[in-house]
């Protein structure tokens, strides 16, 4: 059987352009926290190029938008490093940097090893979590689909 990874994305709407002084604690954390990712144990890999800044409000129609897109051996490494590494600190502040977005903001989702999801691979689950809810083809936290659920899993 082929070997699958569990990508996610995130999104976070900020308060103001990245240049904006609101915004610069954040800015000066995020080599720090994507560090921590790159060093925690099953990370595999993240979206460095950021300059895609066009391509996202395309996408997503939304200016200020900061989309993070990863991909992790599985739903343990990725809870490890959200929730029980230093990149909490940075959660614990997202208020006075974001905007709170009404829409689900996350998504996970499994992918061949050695597959590197897009930005549109990543709208499409975010689009179908909101759509659906919570399924083998794009979920969060809160459910723990398989590989083999994914695999089975037709959308709808």
């Amino acid at each position: 059987m082929q070997e699958y990874h569990l990508a996610q994305v995130n999104i976070a709407k900020g308060l103001e352009p990245l240049d904006h002084t609101v915004m610069q604690d954040f800015v000066n954390s995020t080599n720090e926290i994507n560090a921590i990712a790159e060093a925690s144990q099953g990370f595999v890999w993240r979206l460095k190029d950021m300059d895609k800044a066009e391509q996202v409000q395309s996408l997503f129609h939304e200016s200020n938008l900061i989309v993070n897109i990863s991909v992790w051996k599985n739903l343990e490494a990725l809870f490890n490093y959200v929730y029980k590494s230093n990149h909490i600190a940075v959660l614990k502040r997202k208020k006075e940097w974001f905007e709170n977005i009404k829409m689900k903001h996350m998504a996970f989702w499994y992918v061949p090893k050695g597959y590197n999801p897009t930005l549109k691979d990543a709208k499409i689950r975010l689009d179908y979590l909101n759509s659906h809810g919570e399924t083998p083809f794009a979920f969060t936290f809160k459910s723990k689909f398989s590989v083999k659920d994914a695999i089975n899993y037709k959308t709808q």
